[in-house]
């Protein structure tokens, strides 16, 4: 899933202060997982920014809406009716929410409420760690299924480098070397002789590299 952030009040408020009606809208995927942008989230976050303007002496009708996702044209149709009633909206979704609705919505500031992180998994409650950063060219089935881009902190496809120590990153001493845990994990698979074969150099124009990307299924295209 996508794991984001919510944004410091701070900035949020320093963003819209110039508005008097503003839609907070929340997405029920991803960012609802991580507790950062559902319904949930939406609530909390419209009832600080009441109470700040209040606070001020100003009267800001903050409203509250959550899409089911705000990457899907279908779900966004759903405020057009509503939307011209706001001068702005703060999405709660990952970044690409709030970029798909300012090209849907293009005369209405669309605002950021939280920072968008990395795709990643639920650990434990409260706690999310990346595992993928979307290279476009996966490679897992050499690697034991643990991915060198994500977990390793320089990338390396033929690993481990000289800077790690008793199964530590020198990037960061807590930080387990991804390198480490790929060898961990081919010998308990039995396959150390995959860890033998040298990788050749990837093409990174699948990654962000060749620009943003683009997927096109001709067997579900309508």
């Amino acid at each position: 899933m996508i794991v984001a952030d919510k944004k410091p009040i701070e900035e949020i408020i320093e963003t819209i202060k110039d508005h008097q009606s503003i839609l907070v809208l929340g997405c029920n995927e991803c960012v609802t997982v991580c507790e950062a942008g559902g319904k949930k989230e939406v609530g909390i976050l419209a009832s600080a920014l009441r109470m700040h303007f209040l606070q001020q002496g100003r009267e800001v009708n903050i409203a509250e809406r959550t899409l089911e996702r705000q990457c899907d044209h279908e779900y966004l149709e759903e405020i057009r009716d509503i939307i011209d009633d706001y001068d702005a909206v703060v999405s709660i979704a990952c970044g690409v929410g709030v970029q798909f609705m300012a090209e849907k919505y293009q005369s209405k500031p669309i605002y950021p409420g939280v920072n968008t992180l990395f795709m990643g998994v639920t650990e434990a409650r409260g706690v999310w760690t990346e595992r993928c950063q979307g290279c476009g060219q996966c490679i897992l089935a050499s690697t034991g299924g643990i991915c060198p881009v994500s977990r390793c902190a320089k990338r390396i496809f033929n690993g481990p480098c000289g800077g790690s120590a008793s199964g530590k990153c020198e990037v960061d001493k807590e930080l387990e070397c991804g390198w480490q845990l790929i060898i961990d994990r081919l010998k308990a698979l039995g396959r150390m002789d995959d860890y033998e074969n040298i990788s050749p150099l990837k093409d990174w124009s699948t990654d962000r590299a060749g620009g943003p990307r683009k997927v096109v299924r001709e067997d579900v295209e309508l």
